[in-house]
């Protein structure tokens, strides 16, 4: 996140082209883990419907991402969120968005552990192998603790080669997709059904329904803001980032309502199709294994760990990195604003960041729960505390706009507030129109940012402290 000299590249470096940075921000985004897990909720609840569903999040966040392109194109290495508040709506603004986003990565981080427990799970089921019960607790342990030991020694090789790794996987993902749809269109799919354009529409389902399945497809999207943080590394960081920021979002947005309407009819859109994908404990897995054959449902899943695996490597360092920058600043135990004096590692925040995802993962599997809920459980907790962060990005994107010196014409303010709009939408949508458990959630992560904001009310020398210097890393 900063802007020192040991972290900045040097001038002789090779800049990153647009394509670059629009690629790194796609990686991060995982689109194999994505399309692996992401659609088994929103089949539950919409049924057939799942591509508008995504097709549906596209939009919205095609609205969320306007206010990173158009403020990253006036405001220089603007890197996270939280800076972009801190700027445009002023500091106290940039710690509460900043501890939203803290939430969101922690919830991430564990989230992310319940999805190397699915692929493990599901190439062990491909191979025949029979789990013993209770057997996937171990993967969280052991992810965690290589996770450890690559963090603790910087390892950015190991997060580039899973980076390579995510896009052999978007590969074969494209590959099994065309090989569903040639095959369902010929006739010659495992499917009852024939391919059914209905699945582009809401299908019969409420608004209700379709805007609360969107929220798992929102996740999809989750990290496309993360090539913000590369303007340094560019020629031109206000046109080549926003301009990649937006190619990754449609990018993916096209990739997703492909590859979903690819599944569902894959699966077969009847009443029998549904409930095998909405019962699927990872769908590019399984599909693999019925439309081209188990070598190559043994090789997604694979891919899908790997990726999942380096996503907890980028995970958990933005979780310990923004632990660390908070108490350096005064903000938390003070044992957390150390680093190695050889490595410059926080090592202390990166060794409590590893211990709350595998605490937190643990606590849900040892109740009980199966990984895939503690993907899903977990994830919706993420994505609803990046709600908050991006809709205090939105919000400043409309303050910027109605700036009188402003020189983005004020009637663009309709973008960041559909933003805001179908934010709000969002979040209150979990609320009222989920059941138990996920009724629970929007309540945890309201409390984890209504935390955040009682700091910044009952402390707010120290939060105007900390937001400026959040915004003072990112954009200097």
């Amino acid at each position: 996140m900063g802007s020192s000299t040991i972290n900045s590249p040097p001038s002789d470096r090779k800049k990153l082209s647009t394509w670059e940075v629009t690629a790194i921000s796609v990686g991060f985004m995982g689109p194999v883990m994505a399309m692996s897990l992401n659609g088994i909720g929103v089949a539950g609840l919409v049924g057939k419907a799942v591509p508008f569903a995504f097709a549906i999040a596209f939009a919205g966040t095609l609205f969320v991402a306007y206010a990173f392109v158009r403020l990253l194109q006036r405001v220089k290495h603007a890197g996270s969120v939280y800076a972009l508040a801190g700027i445009t709506i002023g500091p106290k603004s940039g710690f509460f968005s900043g501890f939203a986003l803290l939430g969101t990565y922690v919830f991430m981080t564990t989230c992310i552990l319940g999805a190397c427990s699915v692929f493990f799970e599901a190439m062990l089921q491909e191979l025949g192998a029979q789990t013993p019960v209770g057997l996937w607790l171990l993967i969280p342990i052991i992810v965690s603790t290589a996770g450890l030991y690559l963090n603790l020694r910087n390892s950015s090789a190991a997060a580039r080669v899973t980076l390579a790794i995510g896009f052999v996987g978007i590969l074969a993902m494209v590959v099994l997709s065309v090989v569903i749809l040639v095959k369902v269109t010929g006739g010659d799919s495992l499917a009852s059904t024939s391919l059914d354009f209905q699945t582009l529409t809401p299908a019969g389902n409420s608004w209700s329904a379709v805007m609360t399945a969107s929220v798992f497809a929102f996740l999809s999207w989750a990290g496309f803001e993360s090539g913000s943080s590369l303007g340094e590394e560019t020629a031109n960081p206000k046109r080549t980032v926003p301009l990649s920021l937006l190619l990754a979002v449609i990018i993916g947005g096209f990739l997703y309502v492909f590859v979903m309407f690819a599944q569902v009819n894959g699966f077969g859109t009847d009443e029998k199709g549904v409930a095998m994908f909405a019962e699927s404990s990872s769908t590019l897995t399984q599909l693999g294994s019925m439309y081209i054959g188990q070598w190559f449902s043994v090789l997604i899943s694979v891919i899908a760990f790997a990726v999942a695996f380096g996503a907890f490597l980028s995970s958990s360092t933005a979780t310990s990195r923004l632990i660390h920058t908070l108490a350096r600043d005064g903000f938390g135990p003070s044992t957390f604003a150390n680093r190695d004096s050889k490595t410059f590692i926080p090592k202390s925040s990166v060794w409590a960041t590893n211990i709350i995802g595998l605490l937190l993962a643990l606590a849900l599997g040892t109740a009980g729960r199966t990984s895939v809920e503690i993907y899903y459980w977990y994830a919706t907790i993420a994505t609803l505390c990046m709600v908050v962060a991006y809709g205090m990005a939105s919000v400043g994107a409309i303050k910027f706009i109605l700036k009188k010196d402003s020189s983005i014409p004020r009637w663009e303010t309709i973008f960041p507030l559909l933003s805001v709009g179908y934010l709000v939408y969002v979040y209150f949508i979990q609320v009222v129109g989920q059941e138990a458990p996920y009724t629970y959630f929007p309540w945890i992560s309201g409390a984890w940012c209504l935390l955040g904001l009682i700091i910044v009310l009952a402390k707010p020398r120290l939060a105007n402290q900390i937001g400026r210097k959040l915004t003072k890393e990112d954009i200097e």
